[in-house]
């Protein structure tokens, strides 16, 4: 009797089967033209965007003293490029700029592929 089982499925079984393997089967209209894949759904993935100025380093001390007026001192020269970083990564450097009286950056410099892959090590 346990040989009728084994070698039978139902059709239950056997429907459950087919559905499970079109789920994974990939609808052919999904696919834009050229048979390149889209990748429209990353567009409204939202990113930190930095522009920083310059960094110091302070001791709590130095901390607690400032006050309203009180200067801190950058590493970084006048003049020099603003770094621009995404999600911590520096992507690009450029300048301050007025819009509007509403201070932005003009982008002078983008990191070449090369450059970002090189600085992750």
């Amino acid at each position: 009797m346990a040989d009728e089982w084994e070698g039978e499925q139902s059709a239950e079984e056997q429907e459950e089967e087919n559905a499970t393997l079109e789920e994974f089967a990939e609808p052919a209209e999904s696919a834009p033209p050229g048979g390149g894949k889209s990748i429209d759904f990353i567009l409204d993935i939202p990113l930190e965007v930095t522009v920083e100025l310059g960094r110091t380093n302070m001791l709590i001390n130095d901390l607690l003293q400032l006050g309203q007026g009180s200067v801190v001192e950058l590493n970084k020269l006048a003049g020099e490029p603003l770094e621009i970083l995404v999600n911590r990564k520096l992507i690009a450097r450029g300048e301050v700029v007025v819009v509007n009286e509403k201070f932005g950056v003009r982008l002078t410099d983008i990191i070449s592929p090369i450059e970002r892959v090189q600085s992750l090590s």
